[in-house]
């Protein structure tokens, strides 16, 4: 572990160099802030030591520096004239903590262990953000998806509720992830429910949950999925499936934010951001009265198509190389190259299975081509 300790006290630097070499650490030292802060953005540390009042550049000014450069070290401010405001100001501005000259070495030693946990912790997180974001990732560079994605980028930041639209194997639940992904809720739980899989006897139960005795196989209390995404997205997929008695409370969850569990007279208050997807058209559905017009508009605030695979032909070769390294990644299998000819073969396919029945065609032509993907295979395995 790397630590950098900035200050223009000879004494105090050297001080904390021997008592945390002692400790295991790696120390590098600076002896103003101006050093320092070139230090800090050149290299790798896990915890900065950083007094506040030094020469060339004080220590508010290198916090705000490498706060603003993103660096990822625990910044812990010291200072021999500190108070209160001063402590508060700076964990403002993105320090971790703040320590009182004469430095204390247990306060010292206890710090640094709580702030690696934390960054260690923060690390971690941003490696499994960056997988599920990979995982996620809406491929294409064609108009029709560029504007799903603009439309994303937008809204994904507010509370606003966005029904998604779309013919099924069209990727509706990679918009809904990227909504919360992007979202300020991403740390919270992302909880989906596919309306169209719950009998219409249990969506109730699934939903809003049930207290123990409410009915005969309801040994223990449940929590629903509306609770169990407190503070974060609930994804209704393919909302149109939904009972009209479940749609009814849906819509008062919407309307009041706060729900009651089946066999309960009590209301339990919830923070969810509900995005619902189908892939019937809901204002036929209304006409037919077997979904509710006021449910629709609160749930249509934003309305995304997420287009077929029909209307995006030019994003074929991309969505193919996307999931032939996929493939690849998870069984094993040497890449294939694809020839431009049988691109070409793929986009003269009508593809009523969207992004979907692509997918399982680029396996199947990974697993029975010989070398190169050709025009000829597509011919032979997929037309």
């Amino acid at each position: 572990m790397k630590i950098l300790i900035i200050d223009d006290e000879r004494a105090i630097r050297n001080t904390l160099k021997e008592i945390l070499e002692y400790e295991g650490y790696t120390i590098a030292l600076a002896e103003d802030g101006k050093q320092g802060c070139e230090m800090a953005l050149a290299d790798t540390y896990d915890v900065i030591f950083c007094d506040i009042k030094m020469p060339q550049m004080d220590g508010h000014e290198v916090l705000e520096k490498l706060v603003e450069e993103g660096c990822e070290a625990a910044i812990i401010m010291i200072s021999g004239h500190g108070d209160i405001d001063t402590a508060v100001d700076c964990i403002k501005k993105g320090a971790y903590d703040f320590i009182q000259k004469p430095l204390d070495l247990n306060r010292i030693l206890i710090t640094i262990k709580n702030a690696t946990e934390k960054t260690s912790l923060v690390k971690e997180t941003k490696i499994l953000r960056k997988k599920t974001s990979s995982k996620y990732e809406i491929i294409g560079e064609s108009e029709s998806i560029k504007h799903v994605k603009d439309v994303i980028a937008r809204v994904a930041a507010t509370d606003a509720r966005v029904l998604i639209t779309g013919s099924n194997g069209t990727g509706k639940e990679l918009v809904a992830h990227n909504l919360h992904m992007l979202s300020n809720r991403a740390a919270a739980p992302f909880i989906e429910v596919n309306c169209a899989a719950i009998p219409s006897e249990l969506i109730e139960s699934e939903l809003f949950g049930h207290e123990k005795g409410s009915f005969t196989s309801a040994i223990k209390q449940h929590k629903g999925k509306f609770e169990q995404a407190d503070g974060g997205t609930l994804f209704l997929d393919e909302i149109g499936d939904m009972s009209l008695a479940a749609q009814a409370k849906v819509l008062r969850v919407l309307q009041e934010n706060k729900l009651t569990r089946v066999g309960s007279d009590k209301d339990i208050p919830v923070n969810v951001r509900v995005v619902a997807a189908t892939n019937k058209n809901l204002t036929d559905e209304i006409a037919k009265g077997t979904f509710r017009e006021d449910l629709y508009h609160r749930l249509s605030v934003i309305l995304i198509h997420v287009p077929s695979l029909a209307e995006r032909l030019d994003d074929i070769p991309l969505l193919v190389d996307h999931f032939i390294e996929q493939i690849c990644a998870e069984s094993g299998m040497q890449r294939r190259k694809v020839e431009p000819a049988a691109y070409k073969e793929l986009q003269r396919l009508p593809w009523t299975g969207n992004i979907r029945e692509l997918r399982n065609v680029a396996e199947r032509l990974m697993i029975l081509s010989s070398g190169r993907i050709t025009a000829k295979d597509v011919q032979d395995y997929v037309l």
